[in-house]
């Protein structure tokens, strides 16, 4: 039999060399891509969601005739498969970025060298937790959150920090990280706060957000501005709703007639005190302005088809939303530009690659 201080200090060894096999490849790749630079391009990225979960990559060309013209699909080594509503399953900031593998239980890690993209490390889950559906990069750190947790990561080194949290049940739609708190909107009715450590990672503790009858119904996209968070309840007539750091809510009246006519139903801060909403039943981009304790409802752009995410850019320029096309031929990305007042105007879509639905979108550039 082996003594029991041996097995301990042999799990310690085998903790230590993955580390460091980590940390190896790591170094190696942040070096790479620090001395290939950022490049010029804006790319959009997506994944097809599929049994090789690629990431597809688009390049946005506004100089002479806009165009979305594709650049590349990317195996990721995972698998999708997440279904249902969720949103932020990639994400990208600076030089990397994150796709969720839902079938894998890991995230794949993306580089950027100049004005390529190339997949790197897999981030492996925390013990006993399963199925990634969103992530979010925010202060050097990687959240990630799946059927029944929460978890965070120093990125883009991808070791677990911080304590997971176990979730209520399986319907997250989507995490968002702030200031001094992350979020999970729960599709069946609850809004959870997960306040942060001074080094930024989860602290293990949640808080349920008591949400208002008049918007608690199917929470789905969220974003974050500074520390104050806004969220979609969907099928609620007040269809997106502020929550400030001591768990405030402050509903915000949707487009009507609401749901099932609107839904505005996946989030991205615009410019300013814009926020733009996926309405997927109203194939639009609904468009809201607020301060810091409630808003007005602004007005909806027209999508040709059912959006299922979106993202603005670093600059603040461009707006990204993947739709699945209402004519059946497939997914699809159109890309709007952002004026100063934050009004949107079409400038391109990309063409069919045969995927039938993406899963997330981000913006590298």
């Amino acid at each position: 039999m082996i003594p029991a201080g041996a097995l301990r200090q042999r799990a310690k060894g085998r903790r230590l060399r993955l580390a460091n096999k980590f940390l190896t490849g790591f170094l190696a790749t942040a070096t790479l891509a620090a001395a290939a630079g950022f490049g010029s391009d804006t790319l959009v990225l997506t994944s097809t969601n599929g049994s090789a979960n690629d990431v597809v990559v688009f390049k946005l060309q506004t100089s002479t005739t806009p165009s979305l013209s594709l650049v590349n699909m990317l195996p990721t080594g995972g698998s999708g498969g997440a279904g249902g509503a969720t949103a932020g399953a990639v994400q990208f900031a600076g030089n990397f970025g994150a796709v969720a593998n839902y079938g894998s239980n890991n995230v794949s890690q993306l580089i950027r060298i100049g004005n390529s993209i190339v997949v790197g490390p897999s981030v492996k889950l925390a013990p006993n937790c399963m199925h990634p559906v969103s992530v979010a990069l925010m202060a050097g750190h990687l959240f990630v959150v799946g059927s029944n947790c929460a978890e965070s990561h120093p990125w883009p080194l991808g070791i677990t920090a911080g304590s997971a949290v176990s979730l209520p049940d399986s319907s997250a739609a989507q995490i968002a990280v702030g200031e001094t708190w992350a979020a999970v909107t729960l599709i069946s009715g609850s809004v959870l706060q997960l306040p942060l450590n001074a080094a930024g990672s989860l602290t293990g503790a949640s808080n349920i957000v008591t949400l208002p009858s008049d918007a608690n119904n199917t929470p789905l996209g969220e974003a974050f501005w500074g520390d104050l968070l806004a969220f979609n309840p969907a099928h609620s007539p007040d269809s997106l709703a502020l929550v400030n750091s001591s768990r405030m809510v402050f509903p915000i009246l949707g487009p009507q007639p609401p749901y099932p006519s609107n839904a505005p139903c996946w989030l991205a801060k615009g410019p300013g005190n814009v926020w733009y909403s996926g309405n997927s039943p109203g194939q639009a981009v609904s468009v809201f302005f607020s301060d810091g304790q409630g808003g007005v409802f602004y007005k909806s752009v027209p999508v040709p088809g059912t959006p299922t995410d979106l993202a603005v850019s670093p600059d603040r320029k461009w707006l990204a939303v993947i739709y699945t096309a209402a004519d059946n031929s497939g997914a699809r990305v159109a890309v709007f530009s952002i004026d100063f007042r934050g009004d949107l105007t079409p400038v391109a879509t990309s063409s069919p690659v045969g995927a039938s639905a993406f899963h997330g979108v981000a913006f590298s550039q």
